[in-house]
């Protein structure tokens, strides 16, 4: 089985909602990791070719 982008990017989101609650000084480190993880996928195709 594999997990599909479309599964995981709500089970991330559901993830770090529920640490955010949890541990709210985390909330900077997951958004800015969130935020590097996407800017990557997004980059990534059209830098390799």
């Amino acid at each position: 089985m594999t997990l599909q982008v479309v599964l995981l990017q709500p089970l991330i989101a559901l993830i770090a909602g529920v640490l955010i609650l949890l541990i709210p000084k985390l909330l900077r480190i997951l958004v800015a990791l969130y935020l590097i993880v996407i800017g990557l996928a997004g980059l990534l195709p059209h830098l390799v070719r």
